[in-house]
Formats: C-alpha cells, structure tokens, sequence
C-alpha cells in the first residue's frame, strides 16, 4: 500500500504512534520517527523511545531515521521536512499523532495547562501541516493524517483544553481538505480509542455503568488497532476520502457526521424572548444532544 512513500509520524516513540511508523514501514513506508521524548505532561527529554522504535523497524527490514524535534517549535517541523527529504528523497504523509495531558477542571486549570496543551495538539498541527503544505502542493500529492478525539467531539469532564484542541483539528481538517481540492492532497481526522498511557491518566467516571463499559474497552483495546485505519488513509486507496473524521476503537470503524442542524424552525419576522421560551425551545429539545453524554458510552449504529 505505501511502497515508495515517505511518512513522518509525531509522537512515534511510544503508543498508538509507534504502531503507526512500524505498521506504516511494514507497508512499505520509509518514516521518520519524531518524538522528542517528553512525559505526559510534556516534560522531560529522553531519545530512547524514537531509538527503540527506528531499531524495530531496521531490525524487521524496514527503513526509518529518529528525529527528536518538537511539534511546538515551527523551526523543528521545518526540520523534520527537510530530514525526510534529504534522507529518503521525498515526502508523502504526515500523521500528527503527538499529544499531551494536563487533566483539570477549568476552575482550576492554569493559564500554562491551557497554553501547552493548546500548543502540543492545535499548534503543533498547524506548525508540521505548514511545514509540508508546499511541498505537497508543488508535487501534487499528499496525505495528511491529524487526531482528533471523542473528547474533542463529544466532550469529557477536566480536558477543556484538549477537547477544544482537538474539536480545533478537526476544523482544521474541513478547511485544508478544501483548500487542497485537485491538488490530489487529503486532509483527514482520526478519533482513536485505545489503552495508552494518556488513556490510562484519565480518572474512571463516577458513575458506575460509565466505569464499567470504559474497563471493559480499555480491557479489549490495543494501540495496534488504530494503525491499520492510519495506513488505508495515507495509501492511494483512499485518494477520494477527504474532510473526514474518522473513529476507530478495538473491532469499530465509525465515522461522524458533519455539524449541521439536527432542526430548524422558521417564524416570519423573527423570534422574542418569549416565543423561543414558549415554542422554539420546546420543539427543540428532541433534538438536544444531551451534555451528559460521555465518549465511553457512544450509541451504537447497529441496534
């Protein structure tokens, strides 16, 4: 599917990117492994996880380079570029899988909390899109590949700034893909679900059913689930599948709908206060999407 493509993947060193780039390269993808080694909360700097992942790839025949650069810095996407095309001679796909947590309720939630994470998930995918766009648009051809997240979609308790990150890309999404119409570029979102280590950090829910049905798909759940979904998006298989998003959990592929009225009501001459209070709210609330709806307990389309 991807053989003579080259692929970066962010936050490769670990999770459902490191089964990204290996999958990726078992499909024939030369890819560079970015990860810059930082904790979940984006500390730290540690090389061994991209190192680990490049030597698993050359170790089952396939080709991969590290870069430790970080999605933050618009300087080191420009980087990670010219490291693929220097080294491999090209570039095809970019995957913008690299994240971060700082889990807290808002009224709680530091300005620097709501800063890096904005950074690492919106910022970092406008930085490495950015980087390539160009280069994708003079080749005529490109697939890029940004995460979103259920958080991000449907909403979760202490992630205002991860949701609003992540329902941000998939704005982002919308918007390139039609940017970069018969420019033979794709520009998709995937919403993964997997057991990772941010996954893990995310305190059960309090109500016990929702607990309950999150431990039994955490339980069933592996990174390797999601890489096969990434892989069918950046290969030419899916050259006509563009602006989409995407979910992928355990066995389920599901895709959400574009925002758009669930109902509309006209009234000749405008609304008052009164009337919406009266008839429009009323005839709304069917409708409603409720607020209490969490991403552990999606509605199944198949019942």
């Amino acid at each position: 599917m991807l053989e003579g493509k080259v692929a970066i993947v962010t936050g490769a060193g670990r999770g459902i990117g490191k089964e990204i780039a290996k999958l990726m390269a078992k499909y024939g993808a030369k890819v560079v492994v970015n990860d810059p080694g930082r904790a979940l909360d984006g500390a730290g700097d540690d090389k061994g996880p991209a190192d680990e992942v490049v030597a698993e790839i050359k170790k089952a025949g396939g080709q991969a380079v590290t870069n430790y650069g970080s999605v933050t810095s618009f300087e080191d996407c420009t980087g990670m570029v010219k490291q693929a095309i220097d080294t491999f001679g090209g570039l095809h796909i970019l995957v913008n899988n690299a994240g971060i947590l700082r889990d807290r309720m808002l009224h709680k939630m530091s300005p620097e909390d709501w800063k890096a994470v904005i950074d690492v998930h919106l910022n970092g995918h406008f930085n490495t899109i950015r980087a390539c766009i160009n280069h994708f648009r003079e080749q005529q051809y490109g697939r890029i590949i940004n995460f979103s997240s259920g958080s991000g979609m449907i909403g979760q308790v202490g992630q205002t700034n991860y949701g609003a990150a992540k329902l941000g890309t998939t704005a982002l999404v919308r918007i390139l893909a039609k940017e970069s119409e018969g420019k033979n570029i794709t520009v998709n979102a995937v919403c993964p679900s997997a057991a990772t280590r941010m996954t893990e950090s995310v305190p059960m829910p309090k109500d016990p059913v929702l607990a309950e049905a999150r431990r039994k798909r955490m339980a069933s759940t592996d990174p390797s689930r999601i890489a096969p979904l990434v892989v069918y998006l950046a290969s030419e298989d899916a050259k006509d599948i563009t602006g989409q998003v995407l979910g992928i959990r355990a066995g389920e592929l599901y895709c959400y709908n574009l925002a758009a009225p669930g109902r509309m009501l006209h009234h000749e001459g405008g609304w008052t206060p009164e009337m919406i209070r009266d008839v429009g709210i009323k005839a709304l609330i069917p409708f409603l999407t409720p607020v209490r709806m969490s991403r552990d307990v999606m509605p199944n389309p198949f019942v």
